[in-house]
């Protein structure tokens, strides 16, 4: 009984801080790897969730508003003129509308290439949309692979030190063996405390940003529709 009380008391001594602070060196080093990856992660987190809930909100403003039945200049003055604001959808349409204008001022011009010269403007502005939609995906992705194996190595290694150690000693005890063990093993919790966020946050991301992306080009698709019914005329109005 005496000898349970002694290894508890020797037990609650040994602090987290105690524990990385007498690691290794490379061991520490790994711990502030996955430190700084997960603070980088988490700010990622939060700047990605604020940028996808703006717009999706932005997406919703905006087809409401081109859906009214008004007229679409002056929607596009009204948004062209928004550049904070003309994002997404938005930008999709402006890009767009400003092709549109561009060609319909040329006689010369037949509905077949005013259709094409309005959608190549559109993927362009789609490419730069999805680009801005998985920016820092990727970071996440990295994180949450290779995270747990850097915090393995470091475990791995740390135990290595540890039992080198150990050899040197002609006595061995778990009161030994527990402090050394144990600061190895806080480089796995660390490497899974950084992957574990990093990985929700890139499926939850790449999920809504696969369905913002899916707006856009079901918008895309039903503007060229409009386009492609209107007649080829000087005036730049597309009734929808």
């Amino acid at each position: 009984m005496e000898q349970v009380i002694n290894f508890t008391a020797s037990s609650e001594t040994i602090s987290l801080l105690a524990l990385i602070k007498n690691a290794s060196l490379l061991v520490q080093a790994v711990m502030v790897i996955l430190l700084l990856a997960s603070l980088v992660s988490w700010t990622m987190i939060f700047s990605r969730a604020y940028i996808y809930k703006g717009l999706a909100k932005t997406s919703d403003t905006f087809e409401d508003a081109f859906w009214s039945g008004g007229d679409l200049t002056r929607l596009y003055h009204e948004w062209s003129g928004r550049r904070k604001d003309a994002e997404g959808m938005a930008a999709l349409f402006v890009s767009g509308y400003r092709e549109f204008t561009r060609l319909s001022g040329k006689s010369n011009v037949d509905r077949a290439d005013l259709v094409d010269g309005v959608q190549r403007a559109m993927r362009v502005a789609l490419s730069r949309e999805i680009d801005y939609l998985e920016t820092n995906l990727s970071f996440l992705a990295t994180v949450g692979s290779t995270s747990p194996y850097i915090g393995l190595f470091g475990t791995v290694w740390g135990i290595m030190n540890s039992f080198r150690a150990l050899g040197a000693l002609q006595q061995v005890t778990i009161a030994t063996v527990a402090p050394g063990i144990a600061e190895a093993l806080i480089a796995t919790a660390m490497g899974l405390f950084a992957a574990i966020p990093a990985v929700i946050a890139y499926n939850k991301f790449s999920n809504t940003s696969e369905r913002l992306i899916s707006r856009y080009e079901v918008f895309m698709e039903e503007f060229l529709s409009i386009v492609n019914r209107q007649n080829i005329t000087t005036n730049t109005k597309v009734d929808s």
